[in-house]
């Protein structure tokens, strides 16, 4: 199992690009949720750690994970309401946010017991990991769990608005990287970050993987080994969700190859990971293929290398 702790949200995507007062769409988001969702799809077993509120979003979101089957049993639950991030879509089709996290259920996020016995991986991300009290929590998370040896997975998936101090919030992600096995961060993360890929390997992780939009991702291996692979062609409609089912993909493929342990990446060769990154843009361009965050299932992502 792989647990993915994080934000629940409810994204309210515009109908119509270029129009501010355009009737905004509701659709069920988070990039930690995302990533759960993906990684069921994908054909692996999923958990999903968060809070979720009691509202009608809240409840939404959690019959959708029932749906997908990914396991609830981590949720905590609350009565505060759910967070809402307003998508602002660009005419290439690139996604900016505007966050309404005052008060909300996710930010309670509380340190949970001890995981389930079959957890392989813990993924953390996103707006989890800036809002207190549950970021902390969250951390805690994290040092526990890579204290027990279970393979860690960290997409920081930068939101700077959210950020009330980017210096601090630098220091704290660099604390975070001893205890990281595999860190996946898009180009504008790494920018912001002002962290260069040979400077992100050296600092803990087993492979930092760069996602470069359309010019497709790059792994950089702790040994100093880099690997790339172009990005593959397809119309986008938006990149709502692409870096999560990246995230996912990534996830997925290494648990296929059961190489979800803290040192087992080391063993991976340059044609593994061209295997692997491949796999990633290939499920990615699934799902900037359509509108919201709709990662794609298995079997599309073996229809989409076929076509």
């Amino acid at each position: 199992m792989i647990v993915v702790a994080g934000e629940a949200l409810i994204d309210l995507v515009p109908q119509q690009r270029g129009d501010a007062l355009t009737p905004l769409r509701p659709v069920r988001g988070g990039g930690p949720y995302n990533t759960a969702v993906a990684l069921a799809r994908l054909g692996g077993s999923a958990a999903f750690c968060s809070r979720l509120s009691t509202d009608g979003f809240g409840t939404s979101l959690l019959e959708r994970l029932s749906e997908e089957g990914v396991a609830t049993g981590l949720v905590q639950r609350g009565p505060e309401p759910t967070t809402l991030a307003v998508a602002a879509v660009g005419a290439d089709g690139s996604a900016s946010y505007s966050f309404y996290t005052g008060g909300t259920a996710d930010r309670l996020f509380t340190l949970p017991p001890a995981l389930p016995e079959q957890t392989r991986a813990v993924s953390f991300g996103t707006c989890s990991l800036v809002l207190e009290p549950g970021a902390s929590a969250y951390e805690e998370l994290m040092r526990r769990e890579a204290g027990r040896g279970v393979f860690v997975a960290l997409d920081p998936n930068v939101r700077g608005e959210l950020i009330p101090d980017a210096d601090a919030y630098r220091s704290r992600f660099r604390s975070w990287l001893p205890y990281v096995s595999l860190l996946k961060l898009s180009e504008e993360d790494a920018d912001w970050l002002g962290l260069g890929l040979p400077e992100l390997a050296a600092a803990g992780p087993a492979a930092v993987v760069l996602t470069r939009g359309g010019d497709g991702l790059t792994v950089r291996t702790q040994d100093g080994a880099e690997y790339a692979v172009p990005g593959e062609k397809v119309e986008v409609v938006d990149t709502i969700g692409a870096g999560d089912t990246v995230n996912a993909a990534l996830l997925h493929a290494l648990s296929a190859r059961d190489l979800l342990t803290p040192g087992a990446l080391a063993e991976l060769t340059a044609d593994g990971w061209a295997e692997i990154l491949t796999f990633a843009a290939r499920a990615a361009a699934v799902t900037c293929s359509r509108a919201g965050a709709e990662p794609p299932y298995g079997r599309e992502v073996e229809e989409f290398a076929s076509r």
